[in-house]
């Protein structure tokens, strides 16, 4: 058991938020962060066996700043699978401009830090796992295109709702947020759900 207070562990979690958020992809490591959080190195590994927990733990203590879980209940409690799809895609496309700074830190670093790949793909698995329930919605009320298996449309999904999308069509297209998001719906729509005409 570690003997340092509670709050100590938020301090670290927020010392690392700060510093993913303003190194714009450099490293981050746990002297960095112990720094930052006024504490020692020996207190970080005490709350955070590893920095690929630290770096985990801080996207999801990101996820509870941002009150993600209030974000996701229309999502959850939706009637119909097209309902479902639209409340998942709309929340995220709400979501995706208030992580980008995490998102591209993780992102930049993962090409030469394990831990950091490691954390990001966590993420991502776990962003998945939101499409796959959404698609799975649909799956379950006869409204998924026949166009696509459930795996497919799954994958298709969580490409489509990429950060780096957001980012090339936000920031190097130019497109308002809203833009985005109206096109990002619309486009989920066409391709996930049955059309009468597809169900002939």
């Amino acid at each position: 058991m570690s003997s340092e207070p509670p709050e100590t562990r938020t301090r670290i979690l927020a010392a690392a938020l700060h510093l993913l958020e303003t190194r714009q992809g450099q490293a981050v490591r746990m002297s960095d962060i112990a720094k930052k959080a006024g504490v020692s190195r020996q207190a970080v590994y005490l709350h955070f066996s590893t920095r690929a927990a630290l770096l985990i733990a801080t996207t999801l203590y990101l996820d509870e700043l941002k009150d993600v879980r209030t974000r996701l209940v229309p999502s959850r409690t939706a009637k119909s699978g097209a309902e479902r799809l639209d409340a998942y895609v709309g929340a995220w496309a709400d979501y995706i401009p208030e992580i980008r700074g995490v998102a591209k830190a993780l992102m930049a670093m993962a090409d030469t830090d394990e831990e950091a790949a490691e954390a990001w793909q966590k993420r991502m698995e776990d962003m998945r796992e939101g499409c796959a329930a959404a698609i799975e919605a649909l799956r379950a009320d006869g409204t998924l295109s026949p166009d696509y298996t459930a795996r497919e449309a799954t994958d298709l999904l969580w490409t489509l709702l990429s950060v780096r999308n957001w980012e090339h069509l936000t920031l190097e297209r130019n497109y308002s947020q809203p833009r985005y998001k109206d096109l990002l719906l619309r486009t989920a729509r066409r391709l996930f759900v049955r059309t009468s005409r597809s169900a002939t």
